[in-house]
């Protein structure tokens, strides 16, 4: 590995003059070998001005506001999406087109985003991402809405990855986390709106006018960005030489490893046979394809998208799984439970905001642990109390039934969120402080794809398992009974049905529901137990003061 740094964007962008070469020791305690050697760095002679920065941030987080509202709107508008394309089972494409779209691209902005500027990325992002909804808002197929899902996934990915980058290019370690809770009070905020304002739109307009009144929205956001953010890199190769830095290959065969995997594990028992043959290629395919981007991230790549290598480093890897488990149980409870409150004949407005704890949860726990970091310079412990307060209350969740007081699925989702907030900006500054500066990018990319691949194989597990316990339960009931098998496919495909069940099905198909719902949230409990284990091997390490990463400043 070269330890030579490539011009970056830190020297200009947090001041004027000539930027003097030092040596940084690697001093984070614990520390691979292989990645402890000093690197030569750019230190600027002063940070860019308190008021400055916080106009930069605020222009970004308007962009990680938008995709929160987004994020909530899908989840709390799949019923009824699904239902006027009559397929219910659509439900679970709509959040993994997105998200694996999430997962593809997000490792490509920290690369891309280096060689080609924070601005520009976040312009490109905020037109797909209009370009995502405005297709949504107008689609006249599954296959359509699925695409713009895809298209969005994309824009919204970048805006996420590349508001962090710009964090962290102007914010010391130390007080990083309070930045980051800040950007996750805006993702919070942004996220308690969008199941509200989504179900109010819904209800009065239609869900297809949710999508289109974003994109105005999301156009404001990029012309903000562009007169706004100015982090400069220099120009000192051609285009054509920095595009071949890009790891395009890494990318796509990551891509189709995800997509092989959620092809399998949605088809299987819904829309095939788990004995299909369609079914049984697709998951040893997918393998194939997950070893073939470890071929090419090892052997391959001069830059590779995630630097393998870099997750040998105890703390990487750690820190990357628990977001992993973490944001499938996330995502699953983020789609799942407006199900769970319609089921209960909740309205979709009502269910957005039956989810706002949630989201208020996750921005006290993410500016609180930021807070306490910011004190302390500690992380592991802090982090350990969050997943206990996540298995908490993703374990209380699984014991909940259709009659339960909404009082106590409030209290729920609010320890899920506040573990799930707080363990966010931990982790993210446990990788940070692991690694050398030269890999903070790339190493923050490498987080954003396991959270994008967790989620979209989090929804899709849940989805396997809402729908096989949904078809078995209501074919106990009623099988036998006249048109059974067709009213059975009507209600798997249509939250309409319920409304217009035949005599003497309705307790039952409710129930059928329940059990469904309650498989899905004991899944994600043994999920939520994974990430809390993961997060038991993360060291502690130094959190500076100072960009330049010295200790310049008692811990």
């Amino acid at each position: 590995m070269s330890t030579s740094r490539r011009p970056s964007e830190i020297t200009p962008l947090l001041g004027d003059g000539d930027s003097s070469k030092v040596t940084e020791a690697n001093t984070n305690t614990g520390s691979s070998a292989q990645w402890a050697t000093s690197e030569q760095i750019s230190i600027p002679p002063e940070e860019r001005s308190p008021r400055r920065l916080y106009i930069t941030l605020a222009s970004v987080y308007v962009g990680v506001f938008l995709g929160a509202l987004d994020g909530t709107i899908i989840a709390t508008l799949s019923a009824p999406i699904s239902t006027s394309f009559n397929s219910l089972s659509l439900l679970s494409w709509l959040a993994s087109a997105y998200l694996i779209a999430n997962a593809a691209c997000q490792p490509l902005s920290g690369r891309l985003t280096d060689i080609f500027s924070r601005r520009r990325g976040l312009v490109v992002s905020n037109i797909l991402f209009a370009a995502g909804n405005l297709i949504c808002g107008l689609a006249t197929s599954q296959w359509t809405m699925i695409a713009g899902r895809a298209v969005a996934g994309v824009g919204g990915g970048g805006l996420m990855a590349i508001s962090t980058f710009v964090a962290s290019d102007l914010v010391p370690l130390r007080k990083r986390g309070i930045v980051q809770g800040l950007g996750n009070v805006c993702f919070g905020t942004g996220a308690g709106l969008g199941g509200v304002f989504g179900g109010w739109v819904t209800d009065l307009w239609g869900w297809r006018v949710a999508f289109l009144a974003q994109v105005p929205l999301v156009l404001v956001s990029g012309i903000l960005v562009w007169w706004v953010v100015d982090v400069p890199v220099k120009e000192s190769d051609s285009d054509g030489s920095k595009l071949s830095r890009v790891d395009f290959l890494g990318s796509s065969t990551l891509l189709l490893a995800l997509v092989l995997l959620l092809l399998g594990l949605n088809s299987g028992g819904n829309v095939l046979p788990w004995t299909h043959p369609l079914v049984l290629a697709c998951f040893p395919l997918s393998g194939v394809a997950l070893l073939a981007f470890i071929y090419v991230e090892l052997y391959i790549a001069s830059e590779p998208v995630i630097p393998v290598r870099l997750l040998l480093n105890r703390t990487v890897a750690a820190a990357c799984l628990c977001n992993w488990f973490t944001t499938m149980v996330t995502f699953t409870v983020l789609f799942y439970m407006p199900i769970f409150f319609q089921v209960k004949g909740v309205s979709t407005t009502g269910a957005g905001l039956r989810m706002i704890p949630q989201s208020v949860g996750a921005s006290f726990g993410s500016l609180g642990s930021g807070l306490i970091m910011n004190r302390t310079g500690k992380y592991k412990v802090l982090s350990v109390g969050l997943l206990i307060s996540f298995c908490l209350g993703t374990g209380l969740l699984s014991t909940l039934s259709l009659y339960a007081p909404d009082g106590l699925c409030y209290i729920y989702l609010f320890l899920i969120g506040t573990g799930y907030g707080g363990m966010l900006t931990c982790t993210l500054l446990a990788v940070i402080a692991a690694v050398d500066h030269e890999h903070q990018a790339v190493i923050t990319s490498a987080t954003y794809a396991f959270r994008s691949t967790g989620s979209s194989l989090g929804v899709t597990i849940a989805s396997a398992v809402f729908q096989n316990l949904l078809g078995s339960c209501l074919n106990k009931k009623f099988a036998g009974q006249p048109g059974a098998e067709e009213e059975i496919q009507r209600i798997r495909d249509s939250f309409d049905e319920l409304n217009n069940l035949p005599p003497g099905w309705e307790e039952g198909v409710r129930h059928s529901f329940a059990t469904a719902l309650k498989g899905v949230f004991v899944t994600a409990f043994g999920l939520a137990i994974l990430g809390a284990v993961c997060a038991l091997f993360i060291k502690q390490h130094i959190l500076h003061n100072n960009l330049a990463r010295r200790d310049s400043a008692p811990q």
